[in-house]
């Protein structure tokens, strides 16, 4: 054999021989990582808390959005832990990207993982924007000494679905008016206020009026249904307290407000901590599929050392009407009948399952330590 020959012959083994291990390599970096389950639940101090709402973009489709906004958020947060988001995504985006997305970033930059809530909406006031994200953040100093209330939404509502949103707003802010008087505190320590509407046509005007109403306060708005069968308008809040309850946790149901025998109008929480929770989907149409999503809730909660009898808010985003009278014929039976908890309940368009009904998320104060 000649030397070329030989040569050939060398090369040609030993490319044979290093063909499975490039293989192997190759096929290794190709593995994509799954993302890590976010927690059901997390704890933090109530003296602590930031509250934050991310700035619309309409750069890009939702996936994009959302790691912009992610970004934006942990910039802003400054070494704040986040442990909370709420999303509420527009479009025609799939909403189970965001739990993916979320993982990813917070991951990659080896932070602790929030607790988690998407909910779809009608529209977003931002033609192209497809995602609207607030923030629950624990910061490094006590910054609500006091502890928070935490304001039902206030809506005022007519059976018409095309009138003008502006003096249905000043309905329920009128309402948010006496919430926040009986709660002690002020409109300038209101933290954040988020408004459901039936409509963005008027939000110009709506925007500047609930800024001038609650100066410091991260702002909120959406319009939760594509076609809204009735025009409402209804706002909530969170805000710090001035002086600390005379319990971790109590309930006021001022006169003046229309009120609900399932739920109490605020909830004032002093500097203990709390158990916030991801949502917790239901699937079905029958009492004992209800029962099913709130003893999910349950378990949850007594997962972190929390229990059902001491959540001070329980947001329901039902699918319809008729679902939310469901709800209301279920949900006294997990929670405390004389002191129900705050919080709001109105139809959205839809939740991150196709064949979910109704989506119900919880924040409870935790016990004392022993």
């Amino acid at each position: 054999m000649s030397r070329l020959a030989l040569f050939s012959s060398i090369a040609v083994v030993s490319a044979l021989l290093a063909w499975p291990a490039d293989k192997k390599k190759k096929e290794e970096t190709q593995t994509l990582e799954v993302p890590k389950e976010l927690p059901a639940a997390v704890l933090a101090e109530a003296q602590r808390l930031s509250f934050q709402v991310v700035p619309l973009s309409a750069r890009g489709l939702l996936s994009q959005q959302v790691r912009n906004g992610l970004k934006w958020l942990l910039t802003e947060s400054r070494g704040a832990t986040i442990v909370k988001l709420r999303a509420f995504v527009a479009g025609s985006g799939d909403t189970r990207r965001v739990q993916a997305i979320v993982s990813e970033t917070f991951a990659e930059r080896k932070l602790p993982l929030p607790a988690l809530s998407v909910v779809q909406v009608g529209s977003l006031p931002l033609e192209g924007a497809q995602v609207e994200i607030e923030s629950v953040a624990v910061e490094k100093k006590a910054v609500n000494p006091n502890g928070l209330a935490f304001l039902s939404g206030q809506g005022a509502a007519v059976d018409q679905p095309l009138e003008p949103m502006l003096p249905l707003v000043e309905k329920s802010l009128a309402r948010l008016r006496t919430a926040i008087d009986a709660a002690g505190v002020r409109p300038d320590d209101v933290l954040r206020a988020t408004c459901f509407l039936s409509s963005l046509d008027d939000l110009p005007a709506v925007r500047q009026r609930v800024s001038a109403e609650f100066p410091r306060a991260a702002l909120d708005f959406m319009q939760r249904m594509r076609e809204p069968s009735q025009s409402l308008a209804e706002c909530e809040a969170v805000a710090r307290l001035r002086q600390p309850p005379a319990e971790p946790l109590v309930f006021l149901n001022p006169p003046g407000l229309p009120g609900s025998p399932d739920r109490s109008e605020i909830a004032l929480v002093g500097p203990h901590r709390l158990a916030f929770t991801g949502s917790q989907l239901a699937f079905g149409l029958r009492d004992t599929d209800a029962r099913l999503a709130f003893q999910r809730l349950a378990k949850t909660l007594e997962g972190v050392g929390a229990s059902s009898s001491r959540v001070a808010v329980a947001n329901v985003y039902p699918l319809s009407r008729s679902i939310a009278e469901l709800v209301r014929k279920v949900r006294p039976e997990f929670f405390d009948r004389a002191r129900p908890p705050a919080g709001v309940m109105l139809p959205f368009e839809g939740l991150p399952a196709l064949d979910a009904s109704f989506a119900v998320e919880a924040i409870a104060v935790m016990p004392d330590s022993p």
